[in-house]
């Protein structure tokens, strides 16, 4: 199934697949990853999590391939500090956005650019996001909000965000994609614009014929991403529509080194060739 190692790229999800429950990467993954480098393979994130979220980890993670932010808004090459690819939103995503939170005044909001986070709607779930991702953010109206937006993404306890699923499909907005990354998140996203449209850049620019991406996720905005990938893994915590597309679920869950796991797999299979 595996290739040799310097022609495997893994791009993995961070929460609830790379990162376990306690958002610190675990030493049993962070070994594995450097073998498998020292080994002659990539590795990278693909994440929802922006920039800033992101940063904190990269000098924990050994990451030697471009990463994916923004659930694909932002390809970002670390080593370098440059951007690769950017998609943002239309401007219509600020009328959307506008009349979500006009009709929805208790939920959490939200906006990403590229070195700021501005919230105009503050709850708890939100507040709680701000200090898993260690970011402080601009509070601040809608209508002050610079503009290139990522993403925009809504926060609140599951109930709550189950009826704004069903609000915002009975709005029929256009331009733009609404995806759920947790169960206490709803995004909107560039029309079109997932993990898997990054995936693909990346594939296109770095890949070639001869290599093998190897994609890990867990939740509803890894589909595309897994969709996209040459080999498609999840760890066991995955939900089951994930499960159903891959070609690899995993014994072990975020909690449990799952990413380990994978690489051992990969390891031992590419060794047999």
């Amino acid at each position: 199934m595996f290739k040799s190692i310097e022609n495997v790229i893994i791009l993995t999800d961070m929460d609830g697949t790379f990162l376990p429950s306690t958002k610190i990467a675990s030493q049993g993954n962070l070994e594995a990853v450097k073998r498998f480098q020292q080994a002659g393979g990539r590795f990278s994130i693909a994440t929802g999590r922006a920039l800033q979220a992101s940063q904190i980890y990269f000098d924990t993670i050994p990451v030697n391939f471009p990463a994916v932010l923004c659930n694909g808004g932002l390809v970002y090459d670390i080593k370098a500090r440059q951007d690769l690819m950017n998609v943002y939103l239309p401007e219509s995503a600020f009328n959307i956005t506008k009349r979500i939170l006009d009709d929805n005044q208790d939920i959490g909001c939200e906006i990403i650019l590229l070195n700021e986070l501005y919230v105009p709607q503050m709850n708890e779930k939100e507040r709680e996001h701000n200090i898993i991702c260690k970011i402080t953010p601009v509070l601040a109206p809608i209508e002050d909000t610079p503009k290139n937006w990522y993403k925009v993404l809504f926060a609140d306890e599951e109930e709550r965000i189950n009826r704004l699923e069903q609000y915002v499909a009975q709005q029929n907005f256009c331009g733009v994609d609404f995806v759920r990354s947790s169960e206490h998140y709803l995004e909107i996203l560039p029309k079109n614009i997932s993990k898997g449209s990054a995936v693909s850049f990346l594939k296109e620019k770095f890949g070639g014929e001869k290599c093998q991406v190897v994609c890990v996720g867990d939740y509803y905005n890894d589909l595309e991403m897994l969709k996209t990938a040459d080999i498609a893994v999840c760890p066991s915590n995955a939900v089951d529509e994930v499960k159903n597309v891959c070609d690899i679920v995993l014994d072990k869950s975020c909690d449990q080194d799952a990413i380990a796991e994978l690489i051992n797999i990969i390891l031992c299979k590419s060794q047999a060739l």
